[in-house]
């Protein structure tokens, strides 16, 4: 399984930070929080139309474009996918209809 081109990505990720914009793409998005969000807006409504589509091939890549743009984002913040799962972790065990209703009581 290739899971841990995943730590992989993420390290080179945070690599590229203040690189030269002109010639590296993930660069360019960790000086624009705005224009990464946005990618994340458009990767996610391609991921969806995909799946609609049932467009086996293309959720694949749209998933990983998607992924991808989260991870720079999340960099950007000086976050990390550890810091997502860890959330994860502590919702494990706990019903999302709970868990979402204890969100609209902060």
């Amino acid at each position: 399984m290739n899971i841990d081109y995943i730590a992989k990505l993420s390290q080179i990720i945070k690599e590229r930070n203040g690189v030269d914009i002109e010639t590296s793409y993930t660069s360019k998005l960790l000086s624009n929080p705005e224009l990464t969000s946005r990618k994340i807006g458009e990767e996610a409504i391609e991921l969806i139309i995909s799946s609609l589509n049932k467009d086996i091939p293309n959720i694949t890549m749209e998933s990983a474009d998607l992924l991808y743009h989260l991870m720079v984002l999340l960099e950007s913040h000086d976050l990390s996918l550890e810091d997502v799962s860890n959330e994860l972790l502590k919702r494990h065990g706990v019903s999302g209809i709970e868990e979402k209703k204890s969100r609209k009581n902060k």
